[in-house]
């Protein structure tokens, strides 16, 4: 009985230090939260990349409409000849179109990924410098995770910040003056 009563008042108190240092541990927990499109849309490089992407796309477009331009045109060339050719031509003919056609498809469908090769190559320096300054003023403010406010998609991820949380842990502005871009 002794040994039980010693046993329990030994969990208790084991229990009790636990949930001391759980609740430190909480109040070491410090979470802030920052914006990354905002501070993109303020650095004035952002406008030279977009320029540069913009300039790829139009180039890349222009290459697709002259491939296309170029199969509709052999199409055409065909169907005005299929009536007067052999069949073994017509074969041939519909055999390279399949082929043209093909090549269109996968144009297409390369052109897409290299946009978006474009694009993370053309901002990777820019989001390794919103990077640092997001590393350096978390780490002059002590904190312990930096959230961004917003997925990819557009989704939020922060759907709360009391007005003190937003003084306090909103490091957009921040990372901004960081970057010198206020």
């Amino acid at each position: 009985m002794k040994n039980a009563s010693l046993f329990i008042g030994f969990l208790l108190l084991f229990s009790l230090f636990v949930q001391v240092d759980k609740a430190s541990a909480q109040s070491d927990l410090r979470i802030g939260y920052v914006d990354p499109q905002v501070i993109m849309r303020s650095m004035p490089e952002m406008a030279a990349i977009e320029r540069r992407l913009q300039n790829f796309i139009d180039r890349k477009r222009q290459e697709f409409a002259e491939k296309e331009s170029t199969f509709r045109q052999r199409v055409e060339e065909y169907q005005q000849r299929a009536a007067i050719i052999s069949e073994e031509a017509q074969r041939r003919e519909e055999e390279r179109l399949a082929e043209l056609s093909l090549e269109l498809q996968e144009f297409q469908q390369n052109f897409q990924q290299e946009i978006q090769e474009r694009q993370i190559t053309l901002l990777e320096p820019l989001l390794d410098k919103i990077q640092g300054a997001i590393d350096e003023v978390a780490s002059e403010r002590n904190l312990t995770y930096v959230l961004n406010t917003m997925t990819n998609n557009g989704d939020f991820i922060i759907l709360y910040a009391s007005e003190q949380a937003q003084r306090d842990y909103d490091i957009t502005n921040a990372v901004m003056e960081r970057l010198d871009l206020m």
